[in-house]
């Protein structure tokens, strides 16, 4: 679900912290020490150990007597049995590699890797060792990255969404398709009550007007209303915002209707002000008149971009997070970030993502995939696949490239659209970070900038090629980020309209265990069919192999 608490969409995800060093933190004790090296360099000592043992042993136990009866008892089997034992094997291998093959495709990992990993590893004295205690910095960073997987799973708001009535309307108008889903207007709805209304609402006949607006469900009706709105206060801003966003049917139409929002917001927002410490609901309604004039602000920045006043639509987009730098949770940045690209400022560009991409704040689409491109500027109109396979990738190349795959590694379905293998629609109002959605978005406003740098396009290719060798499984630590949501094919299918074929994260090979379980099921299925068909055989050649 979209939440909102009067200042947007908060970030509650983080980037996952580094790796530990490698070595004993200090503050462990003797004990714990001792128990580490043991298990990281004991195990070859204890295995030459043992078989020191037996050796000496081998007396008192009767190894040599007792071996000669299992020879003679191994002699004495018959065809049928072995022919029982290389069926039952063959049987069970194939229950193995049947769970196998559905536990990779429901989860995208196997099994008995993931067992492996989690509980033999550190008993064979693996570096992941279970000595954190609870409290510990390494306890800490697993429970914060399980938090930051369920966190992103949210549904956030498109900071780049289009007009509904300018545009999202035009296309059903020449295509007859919906691009928006019910479950994404609903989405939208429950913002607009969120940024738009408060308890104080009763107080003007206009606002509780508007409350009702934006709980309609039919486009008529809001506009119906807020038409009501205004006939009661001509000053409604969030009336303007309705019209400007559902009725006007070109962004001119929008823009002079968000010009009357802001007048009207401006003058609102100054009352609210001067008001805001008299009680609570006073306060709550400043809060309410904040989120109206910063989405009137930005809107008319978006207004500016889409008729080519780019410079102006920077002003306005610096001046918002200037004046109003907690709601830079509204990703505010994002839009200056496109904006900048298009005046091919990459020096501006690359001082907001020094700001922006930064660990402890959520990641996105727009950031990685930024940041890859800036990389790749400085490299790409020189790069050939050819030339670098014969002397080797050069430092820049070499940074580029691991830019692109941490950007593919957070959201692997963006190169897609970049390349056009996939045909792009229109971007929801909602977006799922690391999902189809995201990916839609950002290729809708960012593809041309990728166009404009030569070889760009041509450096992602070559390197997308290789890149999902290097991705992990959804369900495993990525080498930058926490695991792939699983959640996101659920999401986007709802968030895009049916009309689109949702891309699904990338089936990587199969795991070694699935082709291992296969291939034993098959050689002990063979073994009994031969064995069976062909017993004396088999049976001379069981003994043949069996020690005298």
């Amino acid at each position: 679900m979209a939440d909102g608490d009067g200042l947007g969409e908060a970030a509650t995800a983080t980037a996952s912290p580094p790796a530990p060093a490698p070595g004993l933190s200090p503050s462990l004790g003797w004990r714990e020490r001792l128990r580490a090296g043991l298990a990281g360099t004991g195990a070859s000592l204890w295995f030459v150990a043992g078989l020191g043992l037996l050796y000496a042993l081998r007396v008192p136990l009767r190894l040599c007597e007792n071996l000669a009866a299992v020879t003679v008892f191994l002699n004495s089997l018959t065809p049928k049995f072995y022919v029982a034992l290389t069926g039952t094997s063959s049987l069970i291998s194939g229950l193995i590699f049947i769970f196998e093959w559905w536990y990779f495709h429901k989860h995208g990992t196997s099994f008995i890797e993931q067992v492996s990993v989690s509980h033999l590893r550190p008993l064979m004295g693996g570096t992941e060792s279970s000595i954190s205690e609870p409290g510990s910095p390494s306890s800490n960073r697993e429970s914060e990255t399980s938090r930051q997987n369920l966190s992103e799973c949210k549904v956030w708001r498109n900071p780049l969404n289009l007009f509904r009535g300018a545009e999202y309307r035009r296309y059903t108008w020449v295509t007859g398709k919906e691009p928006l889903t019910y479950y994404d207007m609903n989405l939208s709805a429950q913002d607009h009550q969120t940024f738009f209304t408060c308890d104080t609402d009763f107080l003007r006949p206009s606002d509780t007007v508007m409350q009702k607006a934006w709980r309609e469900r039919n486009p008529p009706a809001r506009i119906k209303a807020a038409y009501q709105a205004l006939e009661l206060n001509n000053d409604c801003a969030t009336a303007y915002v309705l019209l400007a966003e559902e009725e006007a049917t070109t962004i001119v139409d929008a823009e002079r209707l968000f010009k009357q929002a802001l007048k009207a917001g401006e003058t609102i927002y100054r009352r609210s002000q001067q008001c805001q410490h008299q009680s609570p609901q006073h306060e709550a309604q400043l809060r309410r008149d904040t989120n109206v004039l910063v989405y009137i602000k930005r809107r008319l920045a978006m207004c500016a971009r889409k008729l080519g006043r780019i410079r102006e639509a920077v002003k306005i987009m610096r001046d918002l997070m200037k004046e109003f730098p907690p709601l830079t949770m509204l990703n505010i940045h994002e839009n200056l970030l496109e904006s900048l690209l298009e005046l091919q400022a990459y020096a501006d560009v690359q001082a907001v993502l020094a700001k922006y991409d930064d660990i402890s704040l959520p990641k996105s689409a727009a950031i990685c995939y930024t940041a890859a491109l800036l990389k790749t500027r400085t490299v790409s109109d020189k790069f050939s696949p050819e030339t670098a396979s014969r002397r080797g990738l050069s430092t820049a190349e070499i940074n580029a490239v691991e830019a692109i795959h941490r950007a593919v590694e957070f959201n692997p379905h963006v190169p897609k659209y970049l390349l056009e293998m996939k045909s792009l629609i229109l971007p929801p109002e909602h977006i799922l970070k690391r999902g189809d959605s995201e990916a839609i978005a950002y290729a809708f406003f960012h593809l041309q900038h990728w166009k404009r740098i030569e070889g760009a396009l041509n450096l992602l290719q070559c390197t997308w090629e290789g890149t999902f060798r290097m991705i992990p499984y959804p369900l495993e630590k990525g080498h930058l980020f926490y695991p792939y949501p699983s959640c996101t094919e659920t999401a986007d299918r709802e968030l895009l309209p049916t009309f689109h074929h949702v891309s699904v994260y990338p089936k990587k090979e199969l795991p070694f265990f699935i082709h291992f379980t296969a291939g034993l099921c098959s050689s002990t299925a063979m073994i009994a069919l031969l064995t069976h068909q062909f017993p004396e055989i088999m049976s001379v050649f069981a003994k043949a192999e069996t020690p005298d």
